[in-house]
């Protein structure tokens, strides 16, 4: 587990994005069995990283095990999948929620 701080909601977003993204691309897990129980490369996360920001605004991206990436916001009990808009990829959706929850 690594922490860093950032100045900025970008500068912390680009710099999850710029950790994430090279790991993703290089990510293709098979398929794992856990007790008789077989989980395909996208059910396994690989790698999960989150912001926390001022006023409690919390997010983050998990990268798969087949390399896609999703996003999430809220708190690990309560965490919500954020819904990808046409031409976003995960990277994008989160910054957008988490800028727009910012106004």
């Amino acid at each position: 587990m690594e922490r860093e701080r950032h100045d900025t909601d970008d500068d912390a977003l680009t710099a999850l994005e710029a950790t994430l993204r090279p790991l993703a691309a290089s990510t293709h897990r098979p398929p794992q069995k856990v007790f008789r129980r077989e989980f395909q490369p996208v059910q396994q996360v690989v790698a999960r990283a989150g912001l926390a920001g001022p006023g409690g605004a919390r997010g983050g991206i998990d990268v798969r095990g087949d390399g896609s990436t999703e996003a999430w916001t809220g708190r690990s009990w309560r965490r919500r999948l954020v819904e990808q808009q046409p031409g976003e990829d995960a990277f994008a959706a989160l910054r957008r929620v988490l800028q727009s929850s910012r106004r």
